[in-house]
């Protein structure tokens, strides 16, 4: 090994340890954080977006990478649409859109990016076909062309293999407009209170 890696080497080191990645304390029990990932997996729950606990720092100042791209720096509340500071689209279309495909498995969802992607499910009485359904958030706005869905179903073959089966046309659109008025149903119930 020449004196130029082992130098590299430690000084890759030297900068890691004054990250904190090599602080033990979050190993040891003393994770601050393992509660919330616990309560909430998909970082989904408002009482959790609080942007004045999460991106200010010690001078009281926004520290959020988001805030860099923001025309106005305050960062400190949520958009008439109900994107909220602490997630990357619009929140009633997020919350619908996981309340409307609750009952399938999860196979990842990314509160960011605006993308949830179900894993496959068979209807209870038919196991010979299931479904999986990709959904995408379009914007930080509540409208009608926010939300994009996208329906996929096979069937079971003779000899035990899937195999792809065209879903109806209308299935997407269907599960598109009932994301849709489950999004209206939540904002409607928040603008009461």
């Amino acid at each position: 090994m020449s004196a130029r890696a082992v130098f590299l080497c430690l000084a890759t080191a030297t900068l890691l340890s004054g990250c904190g990645v090599f602080d033990s304390s979050r190993w040891n029990g003393n994770d601050p954080d393992a509660t919330r990932r616990a309560e909430d997996p998909y970082h989904t729950d408002p009482k959790y977006m609080n942007p004045d606990e999460y991106n200010r720092g010690m001078d009281g100042k926004n520290t959020s990478i988001m805030s860099l791209f923001s025309s106005n720096n305050s960062n400190s509340g949520g958009s008439a649409g109900g994107g909220g500071p602490g997630i990357g689209v619009n929140s009633y279309l997020w919350h619908a859109s996981l309340d409307t495909v609750s009952f399938m498995p999860l196979a990842s969802a990314d509160p960011f990016g605006g993308v949830i992607i179900t894993d496959w499910y068979s209807p209870p009485g038919n196991t010979g076909e299931r479904f999986k359904v990709n959904i995408f958030i379009l914007g930080r706005e509540l409208r009608a062309d926010g939300v994009k869905a996208s329906v996929f179903r096979q069937k079971m073959g003779p000899g035990g293999q899937w195999t792809d089966v065209a879903t109806d046309t209308n299935t997407p659109t269907d599960m598109e407009n009932a994301i849709l008025a489950r999004a209206r149903q939540m904002r409607l119930s928040t603008a009461e209170k």
